[in-house]
């Protein structure tokens, strides 16, 4: 009789091969902190490189880098450390490499956003804006910090002086005039792609605009050697002469 309740029909009864296998508990925890932590870490970086704080100190701007490198170096640690123990580190591998990917995101996103909108934008802001320039009497030397220029009445481009550089784009510039000669041209209209090479051909911003007399300066570095070598090239074709030539985009007030 011990026999027929051990086995049913020649098979023995094991209650463990259908029992459920134990559930994994989500640690909702480690969910919350692994979807929000690389997000705020992206969203500071991100922030400190691109707006004021990195116009004002560069170098505590992109500390934010590397704390977030740190971050995500201290996660792979804990990882190792759990493996050690014989522990799952899944999640420590998934935050460190998510922390890695929002820091190196951060810093990519943000250094371009504050080098190509956000730093013209504090540049134009910190610098002066001067009424009243006469191209004929005032001199370059004197307006370094000049952010926005209103030029005197009857001030123009003199698109017969103009002249290009070329390296990939072209280069165009255009001294701003008063008078037809001057001792010295120092404040020049320019623009990218809006000339023609072989003819004194300037058709950069408002240069059409009888009512232009006004100039936004350039502030892009990368650009200006290549204004300067344009000016240079006009210098010598010309005759004529540019002490401390200033780059404004030439514009209606």
């Amino acid at each position: 009789m011990t026999a027929a309740y051990a086995t049913f029909g020649g098979l023995a009864a094991d209650k463990g091969s259908f029992a459920p296998e134990k559930r994994k508990r989500l640690n909702s925890l480690a969910i919350f902190a692994n979807v929000l932590g690389p997000w705020a870490v992206f969203c500071s970086i991100f922030a400190a490189l691109s707006f004021k704080l990195h116009f004002k100190s560069h170098a505590l701007a992109w500390a934010f880098f590397p704390a977030g490198l740190l971050l995500a170096g201290m996660c792979f640690v804990l990882a190792r450390r759990t493996v050690l123990r014989d522990r799952d580190p899944t999640w420590y591998t998934f935050a460190g490499l998510a922390l890695l990917v929002a820091s190196l995101l951060g810093a990519a996103l943000g250094s371009q956003n504050y080098k190509h909108r956000m730093q013209p934008f504090y540049n134009f802001e910190s610098i002066n804006s001067y009424p009243s320039v006469d191209p004929s009497v005032d001199r370059g030397q004197q307006l370094m910090d000049a952010g926005r220029v209103y030029f005197v009445e009857g001030s123009t481009v003199d698109t017969y002086k103009a002249m290009s550089f070329r390296n990939d784009d072209r280069y165009c510039v255009a001294p701003i005039v008063s008078h037809q000669e001057q001792a010295s041209y120092d404040f020049w209209a320019v623009g990218t792609n809006c000339c023609s090479e072989k003819t004194a051909d300037f058709r950069c911003g408002a240069f059409d605009n009888p009512k232009a007399r006004a100039g936004l300066r350039m502030m892009n570095e990368d650009e200006r050697p290549f204004f300067r070598l344009a000016v240079q090239q006009a210098e010598a074709a010309y005759k004529i002469k540019a002490t401390h030539p200033l780059f404004f985009y030439w514009m209606q007030d």
